[in-house]
C-alpha cells in the first residue's frame, strides 16, 4: 500500500519524535526524521525536494521563498505551536502551500518550569556547587535565598502568569511591568504593578522576561536597562534572545549589572561548539533551548500538528492560516487521498 503523502520532519535534535504516542498518527505515511540542523539553503532544499508535506519544530526551519522555489512537491506546512515570521506566510500562499496552526490542548507550564528551575539553580549556583563536587572540591559559592525578594514579570501572559505564581509561592514580592492588557490583568489577579520601567529593574531582584517578540518588542530591553539592575540581581530569559539589545546582556554581565543571567534562547539556534559569548562568562547559566522540550508538551504539540496533516490528507483542512489557497492550482491538482488509497 503507498503512503498517502511523503512528511518530512527536519530539526529533531533529540530523535525522540518517532518514540512519541502521537507518531502513529503518521502511520499510512512515508516519513522522514531529520536529527540534526541546517541553514545551507542548498543542503536544506535537498532534505525537503521530495516531501508533499514537512512538519516544523517551533522556529528551527526557516521557511523563505528562496526555499520554497526549490520545493515543487510542496502542498503542506504544519507548525507545532502558533506561526512565526520564521515562515514567510505569503510566499507559501502566493505558490499555492497550505499552513497550517498546531497549538495542541491545554496549557503548557513547561516553559514556565524551566524558567523557576533557573532562578532556583542560580540563585543557589547549583550547577557550579555540582560540578566542584564531582572533582573533589567543597563549597564555593554563598547562595541566596528567594523568600521576601522581589520578583519582576515583564509581560503577565500565560507563563509569566505562572512564574508570578511560583514567585508568590516561595515568599517573593511579586510586581510586573508590561503594557495595559498586562498590567491590567496582573492587577486583577492581586499583584502590584512597577511604578516605572527604571524602577522595575531597580528593585528587581529577579527580572524574568515573558515577552513575545514581535517588530515592536525587537531589541526592546538596553544596556541601560540592565545597567540599572542590581548587582546581585539576575535576569532570566526563556522567552527569545532577540528582546534584549544586541549584545547588551553580556556587556552588562561583564560590567557586573546585573550580577548574574540565566538563559534559554539565542539569536543563532542551535550554538554548537561554545560559540556565544555568553557560554564564556561564569555569570551566565546557559541551557540549549529547553524550555518546551518536554515529554507532554510534545505530545500535545506534535499530535496537533500530524492531526492537521491527517485532516489536509483526507481532503478536510482546518487550522489553515491562508485558507485562500485551497483556490490555487497547485492544491486543485493534488490527489484526492483516502484510507483505501493503494
Amino acid at each position: 500500500m503507498a503512503p498517502l503523502m511523503n512528511v518530512t520532519i527536519p530539526d529533531d535534535y533529540q530523535d525522540c519524535v518517532r518514540y512519541l504516542h502521537c507518531f502513529e498518527k503518521l502511520a499510512r505515511h512515508g516519513v522522514q526524521v531529520f536529527n540534526d540542523s541546517t541553514k545551507n539553503l542548498a543542503d536544506l532544499a535537498a532534505r525537503l525536494v521530495t516531501a508533499d508535506a514537512i512538519v516544523l519544530t517551533r522556529e528551527r526551519t526557516a521557511v523563505s521563498a528562496a526555499l520554497l522555489d526549490r520545493l515543487p512537491r510542496l502542498r503542506f506546512i504544519s507548525q507545532t505551536g502558533s506561526i512565526g515570521p520564521h515562515v514567510d506566510l505569503d510566499a507559501c500562499t502566493a505558490r499555492g502551500i497550505a499552513v497550517a496552526d498546531g497549538r495542541g490542548s491545554g496549557v503548557s507550564s513547561s516553559t514556565a518550569e524551566l524558567a523557576w528551575a533557573l532562578v532556583l539553580a542560580s540563585r543557589r549556583h547549583l550547577l557550579a556547587e555540582a560540578n566542584r563536587l564531582r572533582d573533589g572540591l567543597w563549597q564555593g559559592h554563598l547562595g541566596r535565598q528567594l523568600k521576601g525578594r522581589r520578583l519582576g514579570i515583564w509581560s503577565y501572559g500565560r507563563i509569566g502568569r505562572q512564574v508570578a505564581a511560583y514567585g508568590k509561592a516561595f515568599g517573593m514580592e511579586v510586581w510586573v511591568w508590561g503594557g495595559p492588557g498586562s498590567t491590567a490583568s496582573a492587577r486583577a489577579d492581586g499583584y502590584a504593578v512597577a511604578p516605572s520601567r527604571e524602577a522595575f529593574f531597580i528593585d528587581s531582584d529577579v527580572v524574568s522576561l515573558h515577552l513575545r517578540l514581535v517588530p515592536e518588542t525587537r531589541g526592546i530591553i538596553t544596556l541601560a536597562d540592565l545597567s540599572l539592575m542590581k548587582p546581585t540581581g539576575l535576569l532570566v530569559n526563556t522567552s527569545r534572545a532577540e528582546l534584549l539589545a544586541p549584545h547588551a546582556l553580556e556587556r552588562a554581565l561583564r560590567q557586573g549589572r546585573p550580577g548574574f543571567a540565566a538563559v534559554d534562547v539565542y539569536e543563532e539556534e542551535p550554538v554548537l561548539g561554545a560559540r556565544h559569548p555568553l557560554l564564556q562568562l561564569p555569570n551566565a547559566l546557559c541551557t540549549p533551548h529547553i524550555g518546551f522540550v518536554e515529554q507532554d508538551n510534545y505530545e500535545s504539540a506534535y499530535g496537533a500538528a500530524f492531526d492537521n496533516i491527517a485532516r489536509y490528507a483526507a481532503g478536510e483542512p482546518v487550522s489553515l492560516l491562508n485558507p485562500e489557497v485551497q483556490q490555487h492550482e497547485r492544491q486543485k491538482s493534488l490527489p484526492v487521498y483516502s484510507e483505501t488509497r493503494t
